[in-house]
């Protein structure tokens, strides 16, 4: 999660300790509180110039507007890349991004969050080719900003927030004065687009130098105006480790080519002087590579070609579109747009790094081609994301997953770090806990080479930090998840000398967890990494079984009531997430259903953050469809916290990652479908109200007694029925 940036906008929780699990999270929801908001409204634009109007209406209907959305607009027309780019909730960017894209093509501001932009932000510095979106620390990315302003131009370049719009593949804006400045993305390539607004001379700047992290190197290795090459190093998220990257641009006016050369300044700022007529289009489409600037030409050349921008946005829609429309929904136009916004979240990560060819970079630097039909993988942040993101992946996109495991797979080839190297092939954050992620997807029958998983597991158990409490648990999770793949494999003695090896935890967590004492609700207590003891007491999920017969499950019941009850959940962070599906696991469904209800839509209080328990709490939504998006200090977490959001509003938990089953409770739409593909569909439908009390769950009629239903019975499909009254 992120460094915390202090808002001003905070409500106080009132001081109740009710005995109903939830009931506090219930009686904030009605206390009228208010959370920083934005009245901007994506969409609304200036009329276009005499010479744009045809282009301006097929980049209106490309992008649509809000206010003029019908039920036949796909999911990508519901989606607004907005949410979540409010100063410091969570840290997301508008830019412009294909699904599992590379290219993240979009504006940079001042001030601005950790992926560059800031919704709030009336000052533009330029734009820029890549972002970790929703990562934390100080972000990675910014790499090669492009600026175009007129000659001469003095004091800060100013945004035209009313021209302002995004949807996924497209962001367009007017700054300084009327310059129209469009983008779409590919895979790995973008077009960036400028329209002169009057005639005159222009400076067009591009700088290899920007970073959101430290620049470690950046050299220019053409600056011809045909084929501007840049080789760049950067530090990756939280400055551990860096990422080799590679690029090729072409720069054309009104769609020819200039054959000019940039001139290369102080700081390697390359500098284009242009002089211009009103309506003159300014192109520059580039190409990224983890390999070399050859494949970086290659990739541009190949994703974009000559395609126009509209027709490279119609494209890169449309891949949206098959993407998100797996999952068919009724409902509001505002709970769709909610959920769709979040789903185009967690496709973006990991990314897929092969040039044309197959070729891309491993994370030692060293040169492999994938074979044909596969695909290599990038942009880790493991940690935040196995317990949600990768399990969604595995029921939504099955077929990726299986490059996706492999692609984890590998990272174990050399030694497997737990953050980034020294040479990552593209940003990423941290691969802790990829063995739980390949033991899950493995168990849902996703392919890949699992005894090469298993030895690299087993090797990696040694390189585990064990010292606090709360590493000793997540290196149990990892060894239960080697013991586990063991057992699957047929390595009987392998399976026992790991369980054995996970369980060591046990006497700790009898000492330590099990009666929290005063330091309980003191976050980074005992050394904890950005959560409390209380927080901390309920991750060792994989061994629930053994928690419930140590503690006893009427005791836990009474202890995660109070957990509740006593404001102590963390809806921010992700050690907590998976508690509100806790009850239903322990037999009480409706207590589940009560909370998640409550989470998904009202204000509840946010008292923590990642350094500290706040004086006063934030009080507002976790998830909400305008600017702010999330709850103070809340990161998206590369698709973590929305991937929760998701499975939320489906019905879905997946409440043990490693182990091929779900928690079901009630669903917030009355009827949704997910293609699951090879011609089926599983249905998830309501019976009663949203907020009923859930009396049944049923798949094809057969009755789930317990709220769980396994993986392999959904992908026969069918309907996943649930009455709550």
């Amino acid at each position: 999660m992120s460094d915390y940036f202090t808002h001003p906008t905070r409500v106080n929780a009132p001081a109740s300790t009710p005995a109903k699990a939830g009931a506090q999270l219930g009686n904030i929801a009605n206390a009228g509180s208010r959370s920083v908001t934005s009245t901007f409204q994506p969409g609304l634009r200036p009329p276009p110039g005499r010479r744009g109007v045809r282009r301006a209406l097929l980049l209106a209907a490309i992008l649509g507007s809000p206010a003029a959305l019908t039920a036949q607009e796909t999911p990508a027309d519901l989606v607004d890349p907005f949410v979540g780019t409010l100063a410091d909730f969570g840290q997301l960017s508008p830019a412009a991004v294909a699904p599992f894209g590379m290219m993240q093509l979009g504006p940079d501001t001042s001030p601005a969050n950790h992926a560059g932009y800031d919704h709030a932000a009336t000052t533009l510095l330029g734009f820029s080719h890549t972002r970790g979106v929703g990562v934390g620390c100080g972000g990675a990315g910014g790499d090669l900003m492009i600026s175009l302003r007129y000659a001469g131009a003095s004091g800060p370049a100013l945004i035209d927030k009313r021209s302002e719009t995004a949807r996924p593949g497209i962001y367009r804006v007017r700054y300084d004065g009327g310059i129209l400045a469009e983008m779409v993305a590919t895979r790995g390539a973008g077009v960036l687009r400028f329209t002169l607004p009057r005639a005159g001379a222009v400076d067009l700047r591009i700088d290899p130098r920007h970073s959101y992290s430290k620049r470690l190197a950046a050299s220019w290795a053409s600056l011809a105006s045909d084929d501007v090459r840049a080789d760049l190093v950067a530090g990756t998220v939280c400055d551990q480790g860096a990422y080799h990257l590679h690029s090729a641009s072409r720069i054309l006016v009104n769609g020819r080519p200039i054959h000019q050369t940039l001139t290369a300044g102080a700081e390697d700022l390359a500098t284009l002087h242009l002089t211009g007529k009103a309506g003159d289009a300014i192109e520059i489409r580039t190409g990224l590579s983890t390999v070399d600037g050859r494949g970086a030409a290659s990739v541009r050349e190949t994703e974009l070609d000559n395609r126009p921008l509209a027709t490279v946005a119609t494209e890169t829609r449309a891949a949206w579109n098959r993407i998100l429309g797996r999952v068919a929904l009724s409902g509001s136009q505002d709970q769709r747009a909610l959920f769709y916004t979040s789903l185009y979240r967690v496709m973006e990560t990991p990314v897929a790094i092969d040039d044309p060819d197959g070729r891309h970079r491993d994370n030692e630097s060293i040169v492999e081609t994938s074979p044909k039909g596969r695909t290599r993988y990038a942009n880790w942040s493991l940690w935040d994301n196995y317990r949600t993101q990768m399990p969604l992946l595995a029921l939504l996109q099955p077929e990726r997953s299986a490059d996706i495991a492999q692609s984890l797979v590998a990272l174990y080839a050399g030694g497997k770090a737990q953050w980034s190297t020294p040479r990552e092939p593209f940003l990423t954050v941290r691969t802790e806990h990829a063995g739980i992620a390949l033991l899950d997807m493995h168990r849902k029958g996703i392919a890949f080479d699992a005894d090469a998983a298993l030895a690299g597991m087993v090797a990696d158990s040694d390189t585990l930090k064990r010292a606090t409490p709360d590493e000793q648990i997540e290196a149990a999770y990892d060894d239960w998840a080697t013991a586990e793949l063991a057992r699957d494999l047929g390595r009987t003695d392998l399976a026992r000398a790991f369980t054995a090896k996970a369980q060591s935890y046990r006497p700790m967590w009898r000492s330590v967890f099990q009666t929290p004492g005063v330091d309980g609700d003191v976050v980074k207590a005992r050394g904890l990494y950005q959560g409390t003891l209380w927080q901390y007491r309920w991750a060792p999920i994989f061994d629930l079984p053994w928690m419930t017969a140590t503690v006893g499950r009427e005791r836990m019941l009474g202890e995660l009531h109070h957990f509740f009850d006593a404001g102590l959940f963390n809806m921010t962070n992700e050690p907590d997430i998976q508690v509100p599906w806790m009850f239903a696991a322990l037999g009480q469904p409706q207590a589940s259903a009560d909370l998640i209800h409550t989470i998904l839509t009202k204000p509840i209080a946010h008292p923590y953050t990642n350094s500290g328990k706040l004086p006063v709490p934030f009080v507002g939504r976790s998830f909400a469809l305008s600017p702010q998006g999330f709850a103070d200090g809340m990161d998206d977490d590369a698709g973590g916290m929305t991937a929760w959001y998701v499975f939320a509003t489906l019905g879905l938990y997946p409440l043990v990652p490693g182990e091929p089953w779900y928690i079901v409770t009630t669903p917030a739409f009355a009827r949704s479908s997910i293609d699951l593909g090879n011609g089926r569909t599983l249905t998830i439908q309501r019976s009663g109200r949203e907020n009923g009390r859930i009396t049944r769950a049923s798949l094809n009629g057969r009755p789930l007694p317990n709220f769980r239903v396994q993986h392999a019975d959904l992908l026969i499909g069918g309907t996943l029925e649930v009455t709550a009254r």
